[in-house]
């Protein structure tokens, strides 16, 4: 069903106004009233409340959910993953930040050698959690791998209020509040406008496509579209028992799209957000020259929407602005 305005409202509430955990501790003379005076900031990531301290010197990130907004804001970074971030991100061709490759095999010595003052972490580092915060014991470790990927109907809000907090958070560590409260604004905006065009009917079937393959990402579950569809109400085409978050997406056979017979195909296109892929068959091609799509009412209606091209590496608030700018878009269209 379509979200009504009522609902929206009350969403946008919810999420605005959840406690995003970020306090100023003064270190100085207990008569001091200036905030701008304090060493550290309390902030609340996914494991409790973590000490950080104000612009820190030397900062290690890990998230792809917030590479380009330090790269905005020109936070100096020792070092991150340059394997997984988006060649475009200014950190890749800076020498001075330290390559630490990938989240499969993560060169963890380099981190510690940079002796962080602050590491960031994301979604594809969090199980070195752990071993990340033996290493450096000294630094401040944030955790911002909030769940996106449970069943439970919930992903939609962790989503958002994710964005919302840890935007926030690293807006008051690196002196750009106004910045950060103009990220979230945007951020609302966006999906109020798409909330509003999508006409509540509309059924909705979401993909990854990877190496010239369709896969399926699942309502709440899946890759990048699955909290969507609790975002917007969308009602869905077609589910699978035992759906996952994987990269590529869920097993499925063109076959059964077609006979689910969307109105909407929405497609992230993976191999465009690796810059190693180069040669990999678009994600065009792929949907639209598969011969058992054509008749689909997605397809004969032109009725396919493509995440931002760098989504898959970043995986960013900007991103998601700029995905619900281009769904209110196509809706208001039809």
């Amino acid at each position: 069903m379509k979200m009504n305005k009522r609902l929206l409202v009350s969403l946008l509430a919810s999420i605005t106004l959840a406690p995003i955990g970020i306090t100023l501790v003064e270190h100085h003379d207990s008569t001091a009233a200036v905030a701008m005076a304090a060493d550290t900031l309390s902030v609340e990531d996914i494991h409790g409340v973590v000490e950080v301290p104000v612009n820190p010197q030397v900062v290690v990130a890990l998230d792809n959910r917030t590479f380009e907004t330090l790269a905005d804001w020109g936070v100096t970074l020792a070092a991150a993953p340059k394997d997984v971030m988006p060649a475009n991100n200014p950190y890749v061709a800076d020498e001075s930040v330290v390559n630490l490759g990938n989240h499969r095999e993560p060169n963890l010595e380099l981190l510690a050698a940079a002796e962080p003052d602050l590491v960031i972490v994301g979604q594809r580092f969090a199980s070195y959690y752990d071993e990340i915060k033996a290493l450096v014991p000294n630094a401040a470790v944030l955790d911002f791998s909030w769940d996106v990927s449970d069943d439970d109907g919930s992903t939609g809000q962790n989503l958002l209020n994710g964005f919302k907090s840890s935007t926030l958070s690293l807006g008051a560590i690196f002196g750009q509040e106004a910045e950060a409260e103009a990220l979230v604004a945007d951020l609302d905006a966006a999906l109020l406008a798409a909330t509003e065009a999508y006409n509540g009917q509309d059924t909705i079937l979401s993909v990854v496509v990877s190496g010239g393959e369709i896969g399926f990402s699942a309502p709440n579950s899946g890759r990048v579209w699955g909290p969507l569809y609790e975002i917007f109400g969308w009602e869905a085409s077609l589910d699978l028992d035992n759906a996952s978050s994987s990269h590529t997406g869920d097993d499925i056979s063109v076959e059964a799209i077609a006979q689910s017979d969307p109105d909407w195909l929405m497609v992230l296109d993976r191999d465009a957000g690796v810059s190693s892929s180069e040669g990999a068959t678009p994600a065009t091609d792929v949907i639209e020259n598969a011969t058992a799509l054509q008749n689909t009412n997605a397809i004969q209606s032109g009725n396919i929407l493509y995440a931002p091209a760098d989504t898959y590496t970043n995986e960013s608030i900007q991103t998601y602005i700029e995905l619900f700018e281009l769904l209110a878009a196509a809706f208001a269209d039809e």
